[in-house]
């Protein structure tokens, strides 16, 4: 690997600025809690997969060795048929949630249409399901997939591409809406709206809000409770650290529970499962949502992202995610912007999660360039965005000088152009 865009760098005064951050940083000493391999990469990607844990490891190595190992299947009632639901009891007060609400459960896009499919049946006669096209493709994908089996229609409102479409969506919002399906935080721009006023909107024409916060849960506070949130889902492997695939979380007020169908009904849901019977009875409660058998080993990982985040709590976490992309973006307009970057995410730090996407009409072979040949890793999202992802637990101001000063040295000397046609699976 070709290392001569590691440094060292011009901008002495802007690193000595950084320096000084971190050291004021009540978040500094979080980073030792997490496994570094290679002391000089800087991993800006935990928007899509966050680190490894020093906890999470040990988590895994107790339930490998001793609980599946030792115990066996004696397991199952020494704690593994309630994990799903102690877990979501723990993340509850991240969510603003009561206990008995949430659940980790299946992945998100299941989860997404188990609760999307019983909002549409339960607003029976309403046909229309709202979402934006900032959301990610695959929950288009599933809300499409609901419309159809459903016999309702789908409505995507365009966006400008950075920011959420509000007043093109409470103009589409009708007495005619079952459902509004949204991303809190969308994984392009890092916009993120105010779950309270659109939840007013949708509440006054008589329908359902349902919110996907994988990319807001651990980083930006959430207030279900307060905003009234009617359904959500969310993933655990990007700022809670659960681990590459690990189980989602799903949420479903406790008003609704008893009233909503799980469409895909199994043997978790059922009110005796070890009865065997053939007709499905429904348990009462948020269990009712879930549907096959968990696999313990991701299942258990997860615990230890939630912990870090309830110990150190949301608030703080988002105090240092607003100053990183602050600064990030002041890194941004002095470094590079000159060199043709573009900012595409919102500049004001109330309408932005914890991810800061520049645009660059070279950007895949920039981003291939940063991870190949300048250690750092952020992710690509066609057609040409680069997201650097701010976690707070385990990045600090030095990583995001660092990372800036090693893209501007590769795009000032042209390192990124052999990396044009080199494009793999997962970006």
């Amino acid at each position: 690997m070709t290392l001569d865009y590691l440094g060292p760098y011009p901008d002495a005064a802007g690193y000595e600025h950084a320096c000084a951050l971190d050291d004021a940083d009540p978040l500094r000493d979080q980073r030792q809690r997490y496994v570094h391999a290679d002391p000089e990469l800087i991993y800006l990607d935990g928007n899509s997969l966050g680190m490894l844990s020093h906890d999470a490891a040990k988590i895994v190595n107790e339930v490998t060795h001793r609980q599946w190992g030792e115990r066996m299947i004696r397991s199952w009632n020494e704690g593994w048929w309630e994990l799903h639901l102690r877990l979501g009891d723990l993340l509850a007060p991240i969510l603003g949630a009561g206990v008995g609400e949430v659940m980790v459960s299946d992945s998100t896009s299941v989860n997404l249409y188990k609760l999307a499919m019983a909002a549409v049946d339960y607003k029976e006669g309403r046909t229309r399901i709202i979402t934006d096209d900032l959301n990610f493709p695959s929950d288009v994908y599933v809300l499409r997939s609901v419309a159809e089996t459903s016999g309702g229609t789908l409505e995507v409102v365009p966006s400008d591409g950075i920011h959420g479409p509000v007043e093109r969506l409470v103009e589409a919002i009708d007495d005619s809406t079952a459902l509004v399906a949204l991303s809190h935080t969308v994984f392009k721009s890092g916009y993120t709206y105010d779950m309270e006023s659109l939840g007013e909107v949708a509440r006054a024409a008589g329908a359902m809000i349902l919110w996907d916060c994988s990319h807001s849960v651990g980083t930006v506070p959430i207030d279900f409770g307060a905003a009234q949130v009617d359904l959500a889902v969310g993933c655990t492997y990007k700022y809670l650290n659960g681990g590459p695939g690990s189980p989602a979380f799903l949420y479903v007020r406790r008003d609704l529970q008893d009233s909503l169908h799980n469409p895909i009904a199994a043997w978790w849901g059922h009110a005796d499962p070890f009865s065997f019977q053939l007709d499905f009875e429904p348990v009462s409660g948020i269990r009712r949502f879930h549907t096959g058998t968990m696999p313990i080993l991701s299942l258990a990982a997860v615990e230890a992202g939630i912990r870090h985040v309830v110990e150190v709590g949301v608030e703080v976490i988002r105090a240092k995610s607003v100053l990183m992309g602050e600064y990030l973006i002041d890194q941004w307009e002095t470094h590079l912007a000159p060199l043709g970057f573009g900012l595409a995410s919102p500049s004001d730090s109330h309408h932005r999660g914890s991810h800061v996407t520049l645009s660059h009409p070279e950007a895949w072979p920039i981003a291939r360039a940063m991870i190949e040949r300048a250690k750092v890793i952020p992710d690509f999202r066609t057609p040409d965005s680069i997201r650097l992802g701010l976690s707070a637990l385990y990045n600090g101001f030095v990583d995001l000088h660092t990372a800036v000063q090693r893209v501007a040295r590769i795009v000032g000397a042209g390192g990124h152009e052999a990396f044009a046609n080199d494009r793999p699976t997962v970006t």
